[in-house]
């Protein structure tokens, strides 16, 4: 389990692709290598990964065929930076929203317009989708959670300010970006609910 409230940024150090497997090394910052270990959970820009190696502060991750697929993991180079967070602890505070870490889209960056104070983004979401995503509701891009702005059709927008714009990648996404999505699991669950009801009684 995740909060969306991203710890810090790892830098791609290494990667190595197989046949349906990529194999990636992270460098983390200082903070977040306590008590690493093997089969422990981390989230990469919101996909829950698993640790399968490490080394001081190198953590060794192996990304499935269906992970490269639905996420923007598989476009990922050397050098590039994720978004990190560790899993969230029973009694940990919830500064965000419940995550899961499954990602369940990724969505395009079409606007983005910045001022001296905060940043604003349009993203347009594959249209299966676009029913989950609500004004003033939650939802995780590249693994922070965001309050849901202005919506229309298949797009949405989002305000971020300054201090989210510093401890994570969203300040260096450009127009023509892909971000991975997690809907609000709540509010899917809802409106499928309310879809099957009316769809019975039709």
């Amino acid at each position: 389990m995740f909060t969306g409230i991203v710890q810090g940024v790892g830098q791609i150090i290494d990667i190595k692709d197989q046949d349906k497997l990529r194999t990636y090394k992270v460098k983390l910052p200082h903070q977040l290598t306590d008590k690493i270990e093997i089969g422990a959970s981390i989230a990469n820009d919101g996909c829950c990964l698993t640790v399968t190696g490490f080394d001081k502060d190198v953590v060794s991750f192996d990304i499935m065929e269906e992970t490269i697929a639905l996420t923007t993991l598989g476009d990922k180079k050397i050098n590039d930076y994720v978004n990190i967070e560790r899993s969230a602890k029973y009694g940990d505070e919830i500064g965000g929203h419940v995550m899961s870490g499954h990602i369940s889209c990724t969505a395009t960056i079409i606007d983005i317009q910045k001022t001296a104070t905060n940043c604003h983004m349009a993203l347009k979401l594959p249209p299966q989708f676009s029913k989950y995503v609500l004004y003033k509701g939650f939802i995780g891009i590249d693994g922070a959670s965001l309050t849901v702005g202005e919506v229309n059709d298949n797009c949405f927008h989002i305000h971020l300010i300054p201090e989210t714009l510093t401890i994570t990648t969203l300040d260096a996404k450009k127009v023509g970006d892909k971000v991975n999505i997690e809907i609000d699991s709540q509010t899917q669950a809802i409106v499928d609910t309310v879809e099957r009801v009316l769809a019975a009684r039709e």
